[in-house]
């Protein structure tokens, strides 16, 4: 697992495709924190970095798949994923390696951020006079919710061997796990059918971290859906092996 996470991440930062996805990402988080006038910090008037948490999970619906619609289907394109299927390699190592890679660098891309939380804790009137507490929790929530568009991207990557048709579907599962449910949820009133929908979408599971309370129920919900996608990935590719 360790060869193929350090094969994983050598080859991101290698290329350039990890910068491209940093730059992307924090220039479009940056200006919709610092420059947008309505969505600017400088022009609420107060320290707050709600705009932050609330676009930067659709932008990362665009990006993780773009990281990730490589991992599995360029390898299964070039043939060289047969070639790992007869190494000595568990597909559980191969998923992980991978996933963990991928996951590693949207942490990376996400650390600058961190210059985010100092700015705003400068300028509070008085100074730190910022919801740390809801900070990092919506933190602890953005990367778990990459977590999980990252082991839908994987899935998706493993499903067919071109990078496109695996961007696409990758998009299409994240948007529907984080917009459609809780869309399709208010078309059910206050059902019980409304209820879990709701409970089951990804941006409810992200709001509710947000608040600076962390719940274990979803930690363990988010934690569940990554080993789901992970346990699809392996199924497909065990599918491959065959």
């Amino acid at each position: 697992m360790l060869a193929i996470f350090r094969k994983e991440v050598g080859s991101f930062f290698n290329s350039l495709i990890a910068y491209i996805v940093m730059a992307v990402f924090l220039t479009t988080v940056g200006l919709i924190v610092w420059v947008f006038p309505d969505s600017s910090i400088l022009d609420y008037g107060y320290a707050d970095l709600g705009s932050f948490f609330q676009l930067a999970p659709y932008v990362l619906l665009f990006l993780i798949p773009a990281i990730t619609m490589r991992s599995l289907a360029e390898e299964s394109r070039n043939g060289t994923l047969e070639l790992l299927l007869t190494k000595p390699l568990q597909n559980r190592d191969l998923i992980l390696g991978k996933f963990l890679a991928n996951w590693f660098l949207v942490l990376i891309t996400l650390l600058p951020t961190l210059l985010y939380y100092y700015s705003v804790y400068k300028l509070g009137n008085p100074e730190g006079n910022v919801d740390s507490a809801a900070v990092f929790g919506s933190y602890i929530g953005l990367l778990l919710f990459s977590g999980v568009v990252v082991a839908m991207g994987l899935w998706a990557s493993s499903l067919n061997d071109n990078q496109i048709v695996a961007f696409i579907l990758g998009v299409f599962f994240a948007f529907i796990w984080y917009v459609g449910f809780g869309s399709v949820a208010a078309l059910f009133g206050t059902g019980l059918a409304a209820q879990i929908l709701s409970w089951a979408a990804l941006d409810e599971q992200y709001r509710a971290l947000g608040k600076g309370l962390i719940d274990s129920r979803n930690i363990i919900y988010l934690l569940s859906l990554i080993l789901f996608f992970l346990c699809l990935t392996y199924w497909q590719v065990e599918k491959l092996r065959k």
